[in-house]
């Protein structure tokens, strides 16, 4: 039997799958103390994490037996790719496991944002009042245009269910060559600033690199067209979040939805950048994760490391 090590939670059923073939070390809180992470992995032969354990090269140089890491999720940023090939080590992403549920959650935020007077006015319904008129500010989905950037995956999933619903869709990837059939239901955008000005919702979905790190900074944000709604599903750092907080103070966008943040969990400086706004959603990086996904997430990345370990081992 192989010793499989999980940093961060997973579903039970899927757990149990794992249990039923290998020796399995659970613990949630593992992704907070990488010391006893480092510890725990010294004879495993796989690690499962989400996105908050970090696998470094320095964690993966302390577990020699190491063949797989399982990522509960797609985004690969928080695990040293080189140190993994280096040594041979599978790392499998759950890919398109979540798309629908990191979908939906766009699609209701913007659909939130744009409708956003019509849901606040509880407290005041509550309290006996009726503001109406107040609360019948809100914009409608028709002729409004969504855009995409970064058009992988989850991308296309987005603009599947955001075009159902009404939105006209175009994306920007600079990683898709033109000739992607991707390209034959969704208009093209050539750059970045061709998107931004002519989107009245921008959704990301790219991954976090050196290049996309602070990719929507203040002169992005002053391209997007007046009362634009930004949506980050993808990773923190990818927005200036400074410079983000502003434009909303400043009127000119019409509101944000945050999923991701470049300090996970935030911290009071992040807290202090979007305190007391009231034209932006925050959330703790659950886009991605419903019932239905993290039972998906679980399923699939238990089998890829049952895979992994069988084909080594045999």
């Amino acid at each position: 039997m192989s010793k499989i090590v999980i940093s961060e939670f997973m579903d039970e059923a899927a757990v149990q799958s794992l249990r039923a073939h290998h020796t399995v070390e659970l613990d949630e809180t593992f992704c907070e103390r990488p010391g006893d992470l480092a510890i725990a992995v010294a004879d495993a032969d796989a690690l499962i994490v989400r996105n908050r354990t970090q696998v470094t090269a320095e964690l993966v140089a302390k577990a020699p037996n190491l063949k797989a890491v399982g990522r509960l999720g797609v985004g690969l940023d928080n695990i040293d790719l080189k140190a993994c090939k280096q040594r041979d080590i599978a790392v499998l992403p759950a890919i398109g496991a979540n798309a629908a549920s990191v979908a939906e959650y766009v699609l209701c935020t913007a659909m939130m944002l744009l409708r956003a007077p019509a849901f606040s006015g509880t407290t005041d319904l509550q309290d006996g009042k009726w503001p109406r008129t107040a609360l019948s500010q809100g914009r409608e989905i028709a002729n409004k245009s969504m855009g995409i950037i970064g058009f992988g995956s989850i991308g296309q999933t987005t603009a599947d269910v955001a075009r159902a619903a009404g939105f006209a869709i175009r994306a920007h990837d600079d990683f898709l060559p033109a000739d992607h059939d991707a390209w034959r239901t969704t208009k093209r955008a050539a750059t970045l600033k061709e998107l931004l000005i002519g989107s009245d919702v921008v959704s990301l979905h790219c991954p976090l690199t050196k290049d996309t790190h602070n990719l929507i900074g203040a002169n992005e944000l002053a391209a997007m067209k007046p009362g634009a709604i930004l949506i980050n599903t993808a990773r923190g750092g990818i927005v200036d979040e400074k410079s983000l907080a502003q434009t909303l103070r400043s009127g000119h966008l019409g509101g944000a939805a945050i999923d991701v943040f470049t300090s996970e969990p935030i911290d009071q400086a992040t807290a202090e950048i979007f305190a007391g706004l009231t034209n932006v959603i925050l959330t703790p990086h659950v886009a991605g994760v419903t019932i239905e996904s993290n039972e998906r997430i679980s399923s699939i990345t238990a089998e890829n490391v049952l895979r992994v370990l069988k084909e080594t081992t045999s």
